[in-house]
């Protein structure tokens, strides 16, 4: 990390002649790019290193291109030689979805996503004159292939997981028919591809795009079907109606000549299928096979969220096979096998979760029925041998950008979590008071610091349970 810093730091002094107040490491979340916040004064750049050089290659044309354009995405001020880092400007922190979150669906946020929208068409239209689509990062059109691509990524990772049995060779008939159908050219422009509100930047009321490096040339609704139908975003009926003849209109002041809106709007009914279906394929690779429990818990939405959408949208009978599937897939029976119990406020069960050092021996439990689980965390690198840590904590940002980059403390955690994760929903069902889980490493201060931190979070936001979390070793941590 500290080669990584340098690295940036060097081409920071690039862009500004003084030296930075601060940088940050800013939380991962898709993809193998890592990314930096500098501070200097009142004035802030997001740094990227990536060691995909293609990926680099097309972000930085692609924002070039649009920025030049004046469309609402950073500027990239500096690019290395090697391509593996650069510096953009830095649109804020603030995503549609937090401002959905915290304000829910008012009037405001309804006008965020009209702009959103009318910001998309424009990228979409006019973003596409002169671009070079040999930049794409995968294939250069969103054509049959593509499409046929994300039915088969789906019924991978998500439905074959379920092992529900059905006709194989006639659902890939199937398939080939949707794909046949999507792939028509007639709104062809550029497709942003991962149109969703986390990918939306809110900035003094203005909106501003992020992560449009997996864009190609496709249809105009695939990128509205992303937004509006955003699990995670849970827009009503009526304001999807609304909104997607909001950017109807919106499209047709760009284009030349009349859109056919009824053909649009079969187009974009397909999209939203084919968009809900590649969203559970990631779920499930991420979730059902590896294991991450964030993914896991967000299924449920996904199949509520396809429910929905089936409910004023059912396949057309040239597809039985595939139909029978979808609606046994949104059945309560499959959506409860991923719908973890959640406490309640007359639910009795207190989780204790503890770190401690092995060094002054194992906690105790007083409770009635006593019990739970002790996992020894020294088969994880310790951040403690090294000088930069010593004096640090599990709870400390440093020491957890080590352990999550450095170590297999996540594959660790997730294989607690599957073991863990058993008993409490049992002991939620059953009526249970108390559940221990402890952590132990050397010296109590690093690592098992960070496993109960993560778990007590990792609980709370899966079961709504009451943790109490304790670092039993905190008295005698180097300071």
């Amino acid at each position: 990390m500290e080669t990584i810093i340098k690295h940036i730091k060097n081409l920071y002094k690039t862009v500004h002649s003084m030296d930075w107040d601060e940088i940050t490491k800013i939380p991962q979340s898709g993809g193998d790019r890592i990314y930096f916040r500098i501070v200097q004064g009142q004035q802030s750049w997001i740094a990227t290193y990536n060691t995909n050089l293609k990926e680099s290659d097309t972000f930085i044309y692609f924002a070039n291109h649009f920025y030049q354009k004046g469309l609402p995405v950073p500027n990239v001020l500096a690019v290395s030689a090697d391509k593996q880092y650069y510096i953009q400007s830095d649109l804020g922190t603030i995503s549609l979805l937090d401002v959905l979150e915290k304000e829910g669906k008012t009037e405001h946020v309804f006008l965020l996503f009209q702009k959103s929208l009318k910001a998309l068409a424009q990228l979409q239209i006019k973003g596409t004159v002169g671009l070079d689509y040999s930049y794409c990062l995968t294939s250069k059109e969103f054509g049959k292939q593509s499409i046929l691509t994300d039915l088969l990524y789906y019924k991978y990772y998500f439905l074959d997981a379920l092992q529900y049995p059905y006709d194989k060779q006639a659902l890939l008939n199937e398939f080939e028919l949707l794909s046949d159908q999507l792939a028509s050219k007639e709104f062809n422009y550029f497709l942003f591809r991962d149109f969703q509100s986390r990918n939306i930047i809110v900035n003094n009321d203005e909106v501003y795009f992020i992560d449009f490096q997996g864009g190609m040339q496709g249809g105009l609704s695939y990128d509205v079907a992303s937004l509006l139908w955003q699990a995670k975003a849970a827009l009503s009926n009526e304001w999807k109606e609304k909104l997607l003849d909001y950017y109807i209109s919106e499209v047709q002041h760009l284009l030349p000549g009349k859109m056919n809106a009824e053909n649009f709007k079969k187009q974009y009914n397909g999209f939203v299928l084919l968009r809900l279906l590649q969203v559970l394929g990631a779920y499930g690779f991420r979730g059902l096979f590896e294991r991450k429990a964030h993914f896991l818990t967000s299924i449920p939405l996904g199949l509520n969220n396809l429910k929905s959408f089936l409910a004023i949208s059912p396949l057309s009978a040239d597809t039985p096979v595939f139909a029978s599937i979808l609606n046994w897939m949104v059945s309560e029976e499959v959506v409860a096998r991923f719908t973890p119990p959640v406490a309640g406020e007359q639910t009795p069960l207190v989780v204790t979760i503890n770190s401690f050092s092995y060094k002054k021996g194992l906690p105790k439990d007083e409770t009635e029925n006593g019990g739970g689980f002790i996992f020894d965390m020294r088969g994880i690198l310790n951040p403690g041998r090294f000088e930069e840590y010593k004096t640090l904590a599990g709870i400390h940002k440093p020491v957890q950008d080590f352990l999550e980059q450095r170590t297999k403390m996540n594959t660790f955690l997730n294989s607690v979590w599957d073991l863990i994760d058993i008993t409490v929903e049992n002991y939620l069902e059953r009526g249970f008071e108390s559940l221990q889980i402890n952590f132990g490493c050397t010296g109590g201060q690093h690592r098992s610091v960070y496993a109960a931190e993560q778990t007590a979070r990792h609980l709370r936001n899966k079961y709504k349970v009451k943790v109490i979390i304790e670092h039993t070793n905190k008295d005698n941590w180097l300071k």
